[in-house]
């Protein structure tokens, strides 16, 4: 896993019933994506002085179901502007790409 520089911004906030924990992470701060087995994850690092981290652990089918939530979104609203559109239509062209069978590996061989 290794960190790179995050080129805009992000926000986390955790709501409990007594608290709530709000963090932001800038162009100072990076980031850290990775999937295994049964999961993604998402690691924000603010560096220095206020030092923060914030992972977020994802299921596949929780991740599935919020992409499908943020197509909706996305279709409803006005068009993004052309460099976050095309950001954005680049990372889901790669993810799709990622998700596409691999040709050397079978993993449900037919019997005998």
């Amino acid at each position: 896993m290794s960190l790179h520089p995050i080129s805009d911004k992000a926000e986390v906030s955790v709501d409990f019933p007594d608290k709530a924990y709000i963090g932001s992470f800038g162009r100072h701060s990076q980031y850290d994506a990775y999937a295994d087995a049964d999961s993604v994850a998402v690691r924000l690092v603010r560096p220095g002085e206020d030092r923060r981290e914030a992972v977020v652990h994802l299921h596949y089918g929780l991740l599935a179901g919020i992409l499908v939530e943020l197509a909706r979104s996305l279709a409803a609203r006005p068009p993004l502007d052309e460099a976050h559109r095309n950001d954005l239509s680049e990372a889901a062209k790669q993810l799709a790409a990622s998700l596409e069978p691999r040709g050397n590996a079978d993993p449900d061989p037919a019997p005998g």
